[in-house]
């Protein structure tokens, strides 16, 4: 696929994704969407690559959805855009069995801060920001917001996050606990993207595992949890990677994992 709305590149084992419409601060449009859509399965089935790096080219990660193509005489339904662009976008970051590192190298609103948030690990920029900024045009949250942003931060927090539309700073957002670290500016690229060259060289095939494992916890009661922590622990036991990380223990010098 040629892509025009985002950049697809390879890191060594590294998929790099650019969301590249920085004169609209990288706002979806269908095309865009579409385009992140493809990357997310081209990343998921490639064997070579074993992280995933998102990020935003310019000032902004993402405004979210572009209105002006949203409100457009030939333009989608909302609850279209919704199901067809955003649902699949977070259903695939959620289900590749890779890590996905998210770099927020600015303003992340609406989708476009909640595809941040439903990502494995996410860094800031310090100049960074996120906005609930749905309730600005009346509209709910969506992109799965309102699944991630409570259980990430609280009941209250969230619900003012999203009523109030307050712009949440980098700092703010990791006192929160909504991201996992902030870098200055212009160290984000190289800080995000070390972390996801040091998964893409760790058992890769264990963090899918750990991945599905979490997904499964945020609906099952503790039983169903420890049931599914034994039967992808007995799929862990199984790889190739398990074996050679206690060979090297045993033999005492540093494994070599393949994602196997």
């Amino acid at each position: 696929m040629n892509y025009t709305h985002i950049k697809f590149e390879h890191a060594g084992a590294v998929a790099m994704i650019t969301l590249n419409r920085p004169d609209v601060l990288n706002s979806f449009n269908r095309a865009m969407a579409l385009e992140l859509q493809h990357a997310l399965d081209t990343c998921a089935s490639d064997k070579e690559v074993r992280a995933v790096y998102l990020t935003g080219e310019g000032r902004a990660f993402c405004a979210g959805q572009d209105l002006a193509e949203a409100i457009a005489e030939d333009g989608l339904p909302i609850d279209v855009i919704v199901r067809e662009h955003y649902n699949p976008i977070v259903k695939k970051i959620r289900a590749i069995e890779k890590p996905v590192v998210c770099g927020v190298n600015g303003v992340a609103a609406g989708a476009g801060a909640n595809i941040a948030l439903a990502c494995d690990i996410t860094l800031a920029a310090e100049s960074a920001s996120f906005i609930q900024s749905f309730s600005n045009i009346g509209l709910i949250p969506d992109s799965g917001g309102t699944f991630f942003l409570p259980r990430l931060v609280g009941l209250q927090r969230a619900t003012a996050m999203m009523f109030l539309a307050d712009k949440i700073s980098a700092a703010q957002a990791l006192q929160f606990g909504m991201i996992y670290k902030t870098c200055l500016n212009d160290d984000l690229q190289s800080e995000a993207l070390a972390i996801a060259e040091k998964l893409s060289k760790m058992p890769t095939v264990g963090f899918g595992l750990t991945k599905r494992a979490l997904n499964e916890s945020l609906f099952n009661n503790l039983e169903d949890q420890l049931d599914i922590e034994e039967t992808l622990q007995a799929k862990a036991a199984a790889t190739y990677d398990n074996r050679e990380g206690i060979n090297a223990f045993l033999e005492k010098r540093k494994p070599v994992f393949k994602g196997e």
